[in-house]
């Protein structure tokens, strides 16, 4: 087996057992990127020497670690991509923007320092749609990333990067961060596994903000296992974010094995209905009958409020998006605009030229929803509906364990394809009213159409993720699509 193929568990205990080492192993992968990312485009930056370093590092702990006979943690010496919205000590963090071409953070990201914590090796910084706003990663100001099932379509956004490289066996895992979908739904596009975790499992510090009461860090991977051992490296209490949750969280990686056995799955009604892609429908519906041949039961449910939810989501988060990109102006850091004869001036033109277009559009958008005159019409309506959201979702889920749903209501387009708005946020439908009601979701492969991956997405309780990952898991034991490689990657053409 080629060391690139191997999931990240058996590349660690490979590591821990002494076959392989975390520089080797490290070497491999650096390699595969400038072998197969002038195809993709997943990367935005690697720096041989940070990687390398932290690879040595890793290598010298895990031995010491052995030698006193103690732990050593689940994924030491495993390379992971990071999405380039994660800070990195002396290490550039754009999010694939102009306002951040040149920024290089004086602090690691909490999710990151616990990756250096755990021994982990950063990869690289991965593309993303700008400052995360888009769903098919072609808002970065520094070029699309490709879909390595067809470098004609999309992987899906925001956190296309991450999901391509993984799916193309660049990196083994990789962090993203989910919005509205934006790990989720670029998993589904890239056939690879995606958690958004609980809103409060996983500390934001470090992460630059798109909307702060939606976004989420979480983890991508080939496998539910290996998703789950990343979830508990990156999860818990930080003192530096307020909203992080201070709860025990249950134990995942351990207890994924665990029989389904009586689970209840739901199946809301919204998500199976008009507008979902008749491939995409069968392929869930085929894979809600392997459920059931692993001990679940599987029910209609009906959660009104989700037909109300896509437009909620995009009011609440561009106004939260206005209110966050309000500090790149020019002064402090980031982009500032040149020959400016006031500070009004050096503003506008910092922004206007530092920003893209989409950027623009959803602070303006965000700005608008604001204004006196329009709160009560437009974001005061919003923040209600979130709470029929909420509600719904707490119905449904006080009947059933665990929801199903598709992920996206189509497979990857093309790219340009979704050339208006309204279409582009359709991608989205199934998975933005998750984040309004602050749910954890898992996506996971579930079978192809028209040789591109569809996924089927899996939504939990609050703090659920060990449910989510188990029943994902039961699924990978039983069905091979998780497995499949795009012809890309095999060194061929896609």
């Amino acid at each position: 087996m080629k060391l690139f193929t191997m999931p990240a568990l058996m590349l660690a205990r490979k590591i821990h057992e002494g076959s392989l080492t975390a520089p080797e192993v490290a070497e491999a992968f650096l390699g595969r990127v400038k072998e197969l990312d002038p195809k993709i485009g997943a990367f935005l930056l690697t720096d041989r020497a940070w990687t390398l370093e932290a690879a040595e590092r890793a290598q010298r702990r895990i031995d010491a670690l052995k030698a006193e006979g103690k732990p050593v943690p689940p994924l030491a010496g495993v390379p992971v991509a990071l999405k380039d919205n994660l800070c990195t000590r002396g290490v550039a963090t754009t999010c694939a923007s102009r306002m951040l071409e040149n920024f290089t953070p004086p602090y690691d990201a909490t999710a990151v320092e616990r990756l250096f914590e755990s021994l982990m090796v950063p990869l690289g910084k991965c593309n993303m749609d700008e400052f995360a706003m888009g769903s098919s990663t072609e808002y970065s100001a520094f070029g699309p990333t490709r879909n390595p099932w067809d470098p004609s379509r999309v992987p899906g956004g925001s956190s296309g990067g991450s999901a391509a490289a993984v799916a193309a066996r660049m990196a083994p895992l990789a962090l993203g961060t989910d919005t509205g979908g934006s790990i989720r739904q670029p998993a589904s596009f890239c056939g690879v596994t995606g958690l958004k975790p609980t809103y409060g499992a996983v500390s934001r510090f470090g992460a630059v903000a798109y909307a702060s009461s939606l976004d989420q860090i979480g983890p991508i991977g080939r496998t539910a296992a290996d998703c789950a051992a990343l979830f508990e490296v990156v999860r818990g209490r930080d003192e530096r974010d307020a909203t992080s949750a201070d709860i025990d969280q249950p134990a995942c990686l351990r207890d994924i094995g665990a029989p389904l056995d009586g689970m209840k799955i739901g199946v809301p009604s919204q998500y199976m209905g008009e507008g979902i892609a008749p491939a995409v429908r069968q392929a869930v519906e085929a894979a809600l009958s392997r459920f059931r041949e692993l001990g679940c039961s599987v029910t209609e449910v009906s959660i009104p409020a989700l037909d109300y939810a896509l437009p909620a989501y995009y009011i609440l988060s561009c106004a939260e998006a206005g209110s966050n990109l309000s500090r790149f102006d020019g002064v402090r850091y980031g982009y500032r605009a040149q020959g400016a004869g006031d500070i009004d001036e050096l503003y506008l033109r910092t922004r206007s030229e530092g920003f893209g277009a989409e950027v623009k559009r959803r602070i303006l958008l965000g700005t608008y929803v604001l204004c006196a005159g329009y709160y009560d019409e437009y974001y005061k309506k919003a923040l209600r509906m979130r709470s029929l959201v909420k509600a719904g979702y707490e119905k449904a889920l006080g009947s059933a364990d665990i929801l199903m749903t598709p992920t996206a209501p189509i497979p990857a387009f093309g790219i340009g394809e979704k050339v208006d708005e309204l279409s582009m946020c359709m991608a989205d439908i199934c998975t933005v009213s998750v984040n309004i009601a602050g749910l954890p979701a898992i996506s996971f492969p579930c079978g192809f159409t028209d040789g591109l991956p569809v996924g089927l997405q899996a939504i939990g309780r609050p703090f659920g993720e060990a449910a989510l990952l188990r029943a994902a898991h039961a699924y990978q034991q039983i069905t091979d699509w998780h497995v499949r490689v795009p012809a890309l990657s095999e060194g061929g053409r896609a």
